[in-house]
């Protein structure tokens, strides 16, 4: 509709807008008689009977009006906002020219209340609709003035009066009366919204008077609506945007305060909230949970599946026939039932089960009720809690795969019967795969494909899953929906039919047996065509991985593998090549380094799995499960018997046979991998929730003690303490820093003094106990020097000075303060405290000492608030010294978290006092029901009512708490009575102000009756005898009666509870018992009072020793701090102080002590014994000295245990080789030859450093085989370094020279270092070199080569070519490439270099010119031999083919060369004697007829002599720069010049 009006809307606007001013205050008349139309269109007459044809004209010019203003107004905007002067340019303007100029007259207005600032400056397109009067609809009913408030008490801010285009397009065709009928639906859903959020003040809008304000510029702020209507672009950039705290807070700091989404829903679901969180309420990252709730129809078969799973202890107790309470296991089914109903049906709590609901968990039989047992405890009531969450996830993940199946329209019998026992998540992933790989195999993409969600499944970045996945068609698939599958038949059964024969253990299914062989019967199903054919064999092999797949996927016999594994596996730990060197006797981890087939079980409750895997992450260890030969077999066994044929033909032996393959295949390549990967999950599981209990345990130790007893206080009361500490005890820097605080924890008195040796600090402190009488002093510090300040503290409360001169006896009593305990306090907690935010924002003049003095004395007052407020930080407490950091962070956190909240909700917390205390309040978010948000909710609303709770009723009148928070916490929130005992029968008290007795006891408001019939029948009155008086009169009489104890015990409640439970059916014998209790003394103290630090726990706390490290026989280093008569004074690292007395000083006892050490001297001194006596602040250690004791070492007290299952073998082989390695470590680094070329440097090292040297340049090194041996490294060429090994046999013992002879390869022998340099390695560089220079070395890789050679043959095809290259695998050797003809391959045969000679093969050639013709000659006579030279098909022996390593007989690797010669001395290549013969001496062959191979460069001088090393010739001139190769040494240069073979080749006819 409004698509065809545009068109005319845009053909009208262009008429009138031509001649229109871009300035809206130039057309008034148009605007003027516009707008009377419009005010026409909203005078409704009832006679007129054209009403609704008017209405539609009205709303069709309206629209064409509209669309001419927003033209205009796009005209001029680009040009108002360039024109547009601010107020202070105006004014200059004026000033300046003497005229006025138009102002707007609507000023900013800016957000009342608290705003931090004003919102943004509209646009001049939405200044012109605001600020034109022409416009405006005098026939409109407008909300008058006084309505305004009622908008600002509705909480509506400016969102409710502007209106967007989204309303007008729904609302195109609607009247105004519908459209208002439209904002009012909508308003209304805002303020359900905002009554969802609760109280949020940083939510709301502006002050009520801004709205009058508001109200006198714009009206209601719909005036202006159809205005907005067309352009929904346009509104939406005009509109200001309004600032929220999403604007001004980083997310972190959003969900840090609890100001998110999922927050609000917390607070307003009438759901406990540590039940609506997947996390800790402690934890940062707590996340909501979207768990579907149980229902009564699901109780009965959830009881059974978490009993299974419960505890070890109840197995051995319930399950076993001679268990003690074997009887009762029906009873534990009922009561575990109870629990799952309570916990996850109504949604209470486990304190609240524990303590109002313990009947429903403990057995009382009315025949035997003397017997009572608690069949659950609180902490399996956790356990079950835990167990039903995971129970939730199961059923949702059923669900879902019956979902899946059901949607795949396929009828499985199997999968009917397997359903039924799917019992854990792991199997109901199997049976999702499995019906997944049975029924889908098309893969991702086919139609039966499904995706399955779940509520912890951890969700990918949309990134992430928009990128094209891989396909999923795997070998098995394409096996089986091929010709293979239908091979897989004739095994004769189905897998899912092998499973249960083996899962029953008796065959329910039988084989249908062949009548031919397997191979036969597979050459059946090969393809007729040749070129798709697979063998008979393939087939089977193929037909054997698709049964092997089927049983390795089959849910049921995964489940019965995975038991198998969680009884029977067995862990072993094998250490890599970095853990066998970095892991030694000391480390931690020695314990487990060869940890051989330790059982399973074994390691459940024992820490050592944990350190097992961390040690696997530094890749130090790796870790094996297995299972015992003996169990793996007899899986193999009965899977095979539930597979294979009972008859006794050849035919089925032979198909037995196959079936024996299949099951060994699914067992190594499915089963038994897939339940090593779940063991080592599940024990990782196990370990972890082992260790986060022990944690929790030793947190409920020390929190679930009352405050410390003292003398004049009852149990329960806190003292008030004053606190001290003398920091590190530094005389010089550290004061005494004082602290007291009152019984109700308030701050009294913060001081310093200096020190408590002079009489004026002495008197100051004396005034101050004086004054402030504290019940107990606390003292604690960061060293032993604390210790000095207990003394002098306890001095001065002996010295019985404080009392007064002139004092009477009983002022003497009085003021007498010795009876205070001075004690030192646990300070972990204080530690923490003393640098957090909350110390920062409690006590901000405070110095750090003075907060950590805080910290002592309130954790004396009460340990549970000071554990409580540390929420997240509590994981900074060791609770497991070794073990805690492997727990992860939520399940820690869970676990300390259950403590908290069991110990907060046994004491209960004061309402009123936590309201008006911030550090009182860290108790409420432990309360059962509440947490973090509902507790910070709870107080707001309580200060909103003026701070004080007069009872409990108020909690549900006053709308503080939903139903099930108020039954969850209730009982746990006490309201202290100040009336108690006065009658209100002529007082008029408004029934919800009055006070009740039973709000100060732990008696749940739904057993108040039960509370007064028992007062009553303690009194022995009747309840008609207070008529008038409040419900509770008789509870507060018999609470106020002196012979309270005496009545109640009187009562029989065992037949009271009886007659309930016979009645009614209520179960209440423990309820009776906790009512008797609290009308006998309420919230009396349960708990054992604190007690001081043992002598250990102190030691650590201002030394940081432990037992561990100060363990008698260790060697600790000490310094001598004074020399007395017979002993020494020394002091530990740590600060202790220690004795060596003057038999453990030397090992003959000296004559003056002073001979023996001095003062200031450093001493390595045995532990002998630890002298720990708090009582008397003495802490010291004994020792020795004496060389005997400490030279033995204290190896074998540091070294640590290792496992009773251990693999000594192993350990003895990897002892050894890291002793060799050691031996030669250090034989290596202990030579120092004083020689130019030796350096102390390693293989890499050495090359690296003759990287940068010339070629031919030497280094001498250490060698790693030994003493006795050398290594020589010198550069062949550019990254390429050959290394000989010289042997000495009669080294040096001091290293720094040779012992004489050198022998390299067993039979090159040397004098010295340099003679092996010059006869050796120069002689090896010179050879090296001038095969380098010749004319068919080609540099580089051998592949060039090979390249050059069949580029040279193609272009001349009649002839053949051959090279030499480097070869790079053995330095210091060449390879000789030949390509015999075009149609041949290139063989490559090896040229070794030796100090006398080249070695083709055996056959020396004294030069290179020898060389090629040994090579000629050679090459010809393989020709003649093998006929087939010419072609070169086949590669001489000791050749070898390209990429082909060579075999060369005789050879060595590099640094073991050697030739076949007898061994005598090393020939001199440079001795004196005659020129050799050209054709190279005694290895002269007679001369070949020309061949192939007969080529060399034209005109080439013959070989000039050498020049011989030695002689009386002088050198030739020196070689020309031009001619000299890079990288080569001169003078060797000029060496190969002078002898000849630079380059030049003797006259041949080839």
């Amino acid at each position: 509709m409004r698509g065809n009006g545009n068109e005319d809307d845009e053909e009208e606007g262009n008429v009138a807008g031509d001649g229109v001013s871009d300035d809206s205050s130039e057309e008034p008349e148009e605007d003027e008689e516009e707008e009377r139309r419009v005010r026409e269109g909203f005078i409704v007459d009832e006679d007129e009977e054209d009403e609704e044809d008017e209405e539609v004209d009205l709303r069709e010019k309206r629209r064409k009006h509209r669309k001419r203003r927003r033209r205009h107004h796009r005209r001029g905007e680009e040009r108002d906002l360039d024109e547009e002067l601010e107020e202070d340019d105006l004014d200059l303007l004026e000033e300046n020219t003497g005229k006025s100029f138009s102002r707007n007259k609507l000023t900013r207005l800016r957000r009342g209340r608290d705003s931090a600032s004003p919102p943004p400056d509209v646009s001049s397109k939405r200044r012109h609709v605001i600020t034109s009067d022409d416009d405006l609809d005098d026939d409109l009913e407008l909300p008058k003035a006084q309505a305004i408030q009622d908008i600002w008490d509705d909480e509506e801010d400016e969102d409710d009066f502007i209106e967007y285009d989204d309303e007008e397009d729904v609302a195109g065709g609607m009247d105004e009366a519908e459209r208002e009928e439209m904002r009012r639906e909508r308003r209304r859903r805002e303020k359900e919204r905002r009554k969802a959020m609760g109280s949020r003040p940083e939510l709301t809008g502006i002050d009520a008077n801004a709205w009058d304000e508001i109200y006198e510029v714009f009206g209601d702020g719909h005036d202006y609506d159809w205005a907005l209507g067309d352009d929904e672009e346009d509104v939406h950039e005009d509109l200001p945007k309004e600032t929220n705290y999403h604007d001004v807070f980083e997310p972190s700091e959003i969900r840090a305060r609890h100001l998110t989404e999922d927050d609000d829903i917390i607070r307003a679901q009438d759901i406990p909230e540590r039940m609506q969180l997947a996390t800790s309420t402690l934890s940062h990252a707590a996340t909501l949970s979207i768990q579907q709730a149980l229902t009564e129809d699901d109780l009965d078969d959830a009881a059974p599946w978490v009993l299974t799973r419960l505890s070890k202890r109840k197995e051995r107790d319930f399950f076993r026939a001679d268990g003690q309470y074997f009887h009762l296991l029906q009873d534990l089914v009922s009561a575990i039932t109870y629990s799952l109903r309570f916990l996850f049906v109504q949604e209470f709590e486990v304190p609240y089960i524990w303590t109002h609901k313990r009947d429903f968990i403990s057995y009382f039989n009315p025949q035997e009720s003397r017997v009572r047992i608690d069949l659950l405890s609180q902490d399996e009531l956790w356990r079950v809690q835990a167990l039903g969450q995971k129970y939730r996830s199961l059923l949702e993940r059923r669900q879902a795969l019956w979902s899946m199946h059901s949607r795949l329209g396929v009828t499985d019998e199997y999968f009917d019967e397997m359903q039924r026992k799917l019992e854990t998540v792991e199997m109901v992933a199997d049976a999702t795969e499995w019906l997944s790989m049975k029924y889908k195999g098309g893969g991702p993409k086919s139609k039966t494909h499904f995706d399955l969600h779940f509520h912890d499944d951890v969700e990918e970045p949309a990134e992430q899953r928009k990128r094209k996945l891989p396909s999923r068609t795997s070998a098995y698939n394409v096996a089986k929906n091929s010709v293979v599958g239908k091979l897989a038949e004739g095994f004769g059964i189905k897998s899912h039919e092998i499973v249960m024969n083996f899962v029953t253990s008796e065959t329910r299914h039988f084989v249908e047996d062949m009548d031919i062989l397997p191979e036969p019967y597979a050459d059946q199903f090969v393809d007729p065509d040749p070129t798709k054919a697979q063998s008979a064999a393939e087939l089977l092999r193929k037909a054997r991985m698709v049964i092997a797949s089927e049983l390795g996927k089959d849910p049921l016999l995964r489940q019965e593998i995975r038991n198998t594994f969680k009884m029977y596996a067995r862990i072993s730990v094998t250490p890599t090549e970095r853990g066998i060197s970095k892991i030694d006797e000391h480390h931690p981890y020695f314990a487990f380094k060869y940890l051989y087939r330790k059982p399973i079980m074994d390691l459940v409750e024992s820490p050592q799995f944990l350190h097992i895997l961390a040690a696997e992450e530094e890749l130090l260890v790796t870790v094996a499960v297995t299972l015992p030969d003996d169990t793996k077999a007899d899986l193999e066994r009965r899977l095979s018997e539930a597979f294979a044929s009972d008859s006794y033909s050849d035919t089925a032996k032979a198909w037995n046979a196959e079936r024996r393959r299949v099951v060994s295949e699914a067992l190594e390549q499915h089963l038994i991998p897939a339940g090593a990967k779940w063991a080592r999950e599940w024990l990782r599981e196990e370990v972890e929730d082992y260790m986060a209990w022990r944690c929790a345990s030793t947190l409920r130790e020390r929190i679930d003690v009352a405050p410390m007893k003292v003398r004049e206080l009852e149990a329960g009361e806190a003292p008030s303490v004053l606190a001290m500490s003398w920091g590190k005890g530094d005389p010089t820097k550290d004061a005494i820093t004082i602290v007291i605080l009152d019984q109700g924890g308030r701050l009294r008195e913060h001081t310093k003094i200096d020190n408590l040796n002079d009489q004026d600090s002495r008197d100051e402190f004396k005034d101050l106990l004086r004054r402030r009488e504290p019940n107990t002093i606390a003292i604690g510090g960061f060293s032993v020097a604390t210790t000095k300040l207990s003394i002098r503290v306890k001095e001065l409360l002996r010295t019985g000075q404080l009392v007064p001169e002139g004092a009477n006896d009983e002022e003497k009593i009085n003021y007498e303060f010795s009876h205070i305990p001075v004690v030192y306090a646990q300070d972990e907690v204080a530690r923490i405290y003393q640098h957090s935010k909350r110390a920062e924002d409690e006590f901000t003049s405070f110095a750090p000492i003075a907060k950590y003095c805080v910290g002592l004395a309130r954790y004396l007052q009460s340990p549970l608030n000071e554990y409580a407020a540390l929420g997240s930080d509590i994981t900074a407490i060791t609770f497991e010294e070794d073990h805690q950091p492997l727990i992860p962070q939520e399940k820690l956190l869970s676990a300390l978290e259950h403590v908290l909240v069991d110990v907060v909700n046994k004491v209960g917390v004061d309402v009123n006092r936590a309201v008006g205390n911030a550090y009182l309040q860290r108790l409420l978010p432990f309360v059962a029901g509440l947490g973090p948000r509902k507790a910070s909710l709870l107080v707001k609303k309580i200060a909103s009512l003026g701070g004080n709770l007069q009872n409990r009723e108020q909690f549900i009148k006053a709308n503080l708490l939903t139903t099930k928070i108020f039954l969850n916490a209730a009982a746990f929130l006490r309201i202290p009575q100040e009336n108690v005992g006065k009658s209100s029968k002529h007082r008029h008290i408004d029934e919800s102000d009055a006070q009740d007795p039973l709000d100060d006891t732990r008696i749940h408001p739904e057993d108040y009756d039960l509370a007064r019939k028992m007062a009553s029948d303690a009194l022995e009155v009747d309840e008609e005898d207070y008529q008038g008086e409040h419900p509770s009169y008789t509870v507060s009489l018999i609470m106020d009666d002196t012979d309270k104890s005496k009545k109640l015990d009187d009562l029989n409640l065992d037949e009271f509870a009886i007659s309930l439970m016979e009645s009614s059916g209520d179960r209440k014998r423990h309820t009776l018992n906790v009512i008797r209790a609290e009308l006998n003394k309420p919230f009396a103290e349960t708990r054992q009072p604190l007690q001081p630090p043992s002598d250990w726990e102190a030691v650590t706390m201002l030394t940081g020793e432990t037992e561990r490290t100060l363990r008698v026989g260790l060697i600790v280093s000490v310094l001598v701090q004074r020399i007395r008569q017979g002993f020494v004074n020394v002091r530990l690292d740590s600060g202790l102080e220690g004795i060596i007395n003057a038999k453990y000083l030397a090992d003959e006892q000296p004559a003056s002590l002073d001979a023996v050490v001095k003062k200031g001297q450093t001493l390595p001194g045995v532990i002998i014994d630890v002298k720990l006596n708090l009582a008397e602040d003495s802490i010291y250690v004994e020792l020795s000295s004496r060389p005997a004791d400490v030279q033995g070492g204290d190896s074998q007290f540091r070294r640590v245990k290792h496992d009773d299952a251990w693999n000594h073998s192993q350990y003895e082989r990897d002892k050894e080789m890291v002793a060799r390695k050691k031996r030669a470590e250090t034989d290596k680094t202990r030579r120092l030859i004083k020689h130019p070329n030796f350096h102390n440097f390693n293989s890499t090292q050495a090359e690296a450093f003759l990287d940068k040297q010339q070629r031919g340049d030497v280094v001498i090194r250490p060698s790693s085989k030994g003493f006795n041996h050398l290594a020589v490294t010198w550069k062949v060429d550019d990254k390429l370094y050959q290394h000989i090994d010289v042997v000495e046999p009669n080294p040096d013992p001091t290293g720094q020279t040779t012992g004489g002879m050198l022998i390299v390869d067993g039979k090159y022998e040397f004098s010295d270092l340099d003679e092996l340099i010059v006869n050796h390695v120069q002689a090896l560089a010179r050879r090296v070199e001038e095969l380098m220079m010749h004319e068919k070395f080609k540099a580089g890789p051998e592949d060039e080569l090979h390249l050059s050679l069949k580029n040279f043959v193609a272009a001349n095809p009649s002839k053949s070519m051959y090279g030499f290259t480097l070869n790079r695998k053995r330095p210091g050797h060449f390879n000789l490439c030949f390509l015999a003809n075009k149609n041949s391959t290139v063989q490559t045969w090896p040229v070794r270099v030796a100090p006398e000679a080249y070695f083709l093969f055996d056959t020396p050639a004294t030069g290179v010119s020898e060389l090629c013709d040994a090579f000629k000659l050679r090459q010809m006579h393989e020709s003649q031999t093998h006929g087939a030279g010419g072609t070169g098909s086949k590669t001489p022996y000791g050749g070898r083919t390209p990429a082909r390593t060579p075999a060369l007989g005789g050879m060595a690797t590099p640094g073991h060369m050697s030739v076949r010669q007898p061994i005598g001395r090393t020939p001199n290549p440079y001795a004196g004697g005659a020129t050799p013969a050209p054709n190279g001496g005694g290895f002269r062959q007679p001369p070949p007829p020309p061949n192939q191979f007969g080529f060399h460069p034209p005109g080439m001088p013959p070989a000039a002599t050498p020049f011989v090393h030695g002689s009386s010739s002088l050198p030739p001139p020196s070689l020309p720069p031009s001619m000299m190769p890079p990288g080569m040494n001169p003078q060797r240069a000029q060496m190969i010049q002078q002898s000849g073979g630079w380059g030049t080749t003797p006259n041949r006819p080839w």
